[in-house]
């Protein structure tokens, strides 16, 4: 899985600078957040319906070699090729021999998260394959040589107005009008031909059915069927985790994804491919290959952990939910998952020693968990890398030696209270104009936010006194 090479604290910092990026974020965070809660709403059997997602996951995961397996011989069945691939290097080296295989000039992909984890996108370009990406966000990543920063929406961190000028910049026949549906329109226009001239098909699977060994797609877009349907060789790529049992338990994890990703009843389009076209078809690939990709998860089964995030459905909730994520974006976490889940999932990926600052760049305020369609318990995760990463040495040594000070003083509740109320009077002194800027130790925590000066007393004073108490 691709990396940044910058640290998290500079990429952090490049992030919170950008104020543009910071319109970017609100202004789609802020529409999925109420999108999901008027579904929500409109929905009241939701919360036995997450009971119910939650338990199917679980029991595949419970029976994880079955359902393989299961899925492994129907697929064959039905005419598909499957290939298992333990890494991410791997399975992004079966896809460009199948490529290469099809003597394959043009591939198009449907947007594929797996893909970015498994460094798809690049290995075809150094195999000097063009890719072409269909998703209309997707298209905005390829043209502005980025990286995807969420992993519903990959271009959240454009503005509409950046767009505009990168479409005009690239597209053959671009826009006229200031509108998005101008803009859609413009990429339309310039994909069309791609769709029908390219040679091999590279998607994802949001599930795989074990009964049947079909893979589904979940788009808005119908990007997919385009994509799938006219080239010659259609390959999916998937995590092993995308199983379910049957074409029932799809569609009661549907019911869940699609309203906490966008807050929607249904998509537009959810496709189910079975093997490749069969006699009498009128369209479909001629040859089917479906690549299984383990790349850690095997791992996280292993391990009780984290074998919880297997659960996950990839809806982006967490993020979209998290008051991390909405200050900074997704590239600031500098792998392919951003948000609550990418701090999760990140070190199983990366290793915790290159990646520890993500679980710490979190305030456990329990949102995540909140808004999870499957419930896994993501601050209960986060500390549990925390925990591993003191516990391996891997905190550096001003954090041990801060909380070792920390633990000395709040063990002992008079020195506590001594020093808590000693730092509301430090506070109020170096307060200007209601707010603390100067106070030596907060540069790094103030430069981007501001720090409200204590109004009172401390908790432990008020609630002694019996101040604030219900009568």
């Amino acid at each position: 899985m691709h990396t940044s090479i910058l640290s998290f604290r500079a990429r952090a910092d490049v992030a919170l600078a950008d104020p543009t990026l910071k319109v970017a974020i609100d202004r789609t965070t802020g529409t999925a957040e109420r999108k999901r809660a008027a579904a929500l709403a409109a929905f009241p059997q939701f919360d036995a319906a997450r009971d119910r997602g939650k338990r199917i996951k679980d029991h595949v995961i419970e029976h994880f070699d079955h359902y393989l397996l299961e899925f492994e011989r129907n697929a064959i069945a039905s005419g598909a090729e499957v290939h298992w691939a333990s890494s991410a290097d791997e399975a992004s080296r079966i896809v460009v021999d199948l490529c290469r295989n099809a003597q394959a000039k043009r591939v198009t992909r449907v947007k594929s998260m797996l893909g970015e984890e498994i460094g798809l996108p690049h290995a075809l370009d150094a195999a000097g394959i063009e890719r072409v990406e269909t998703d209309l966000a997707e298209h905005i990543v390829q043209l502005g040589g980025d990286r995807p920063s969420h992993i519903v929406w990959p271009s959240m961190h454009r503005t509409r107005e950046q767009v505009s000028e990168m479409f005009k910049q690239s597209h053959r026949v671009p826009h006229r009008e200031e509108t998005i549906e101008a803009m859609v329109d413009s990429a339309r226009r310039e994909l069309r031909d791609k769709f029908l001239s390219a040679d091999v098909s590279i998607s994802g699977a949001n599930f795989l059915i074990a009964d049947t060994g079909a893979t589904c797609t979940v788009t808005n877009e119908g990007n997919a069927e385009l994509t799938t349907s006219p080239p010659r060789v259609h390959i999916v790529t998937a995590g092993i985790e995308k199983l379910v049992p049957s074409l029932p338990h799809a569609f009661a994890l549907l019911r869940l994804l699609v309203r906490s990703a966008t807050g929607a009843d249904v998509t537009q389009y959810t496709t189910f491919h079975c093997g490749p076209k069969k006699p009498g078809d009128l369209d479909g690939p001629e040859e089917f290959h479906i690549v299984l990709v383990d790349n850690g998860r095997t791992k996280m089964l292993a391990e009780a952990g984290l074998r919880d995030m297997l659960r996950c459905l990839r809806c982006g909730a967490c993020m979209n939910h998290c008051v991390v994520f909405r200050q900074m974006g997704g590239h600031a976490y500098g792998g392919t998952y951003p948000g609550p889940m990418g701090a999760v999932l990140t070190p199983v990926f990366d290793g915790l020693e290159k990646s520890r600052d993500l679980p710490h760049a979190c305030t456990l305020n329990g949102k995540c968990q909140e808004v999870c369609p499957v419930d896994i318990p993501l601050p209960t995760l986060l500390r549990g890398w925390r925990d591993r990463s003191w516990r391996e040495g891997l905190e550096p040594a001003a954090m041990r030696f801060g909380m070792g000070v920390f633990t000395f003083v709040a063990s002992r509740p008079w020195l506590y209270r001594l020093q808590t109320a000693v730092a509301v009077r430090v506070l109020r002194l170096f307060s200007r104009g209601g707010w603390i800027r100067s106070m030596p130790g907060l540069g790094p925590w103030a430069e981007y936010r501001d720090f409200p000066a204590p109004e009172g007393r401390t908790f432990m004073a008020r609630y002694t006194s019996g101040e604030g108490r219900r009568k």
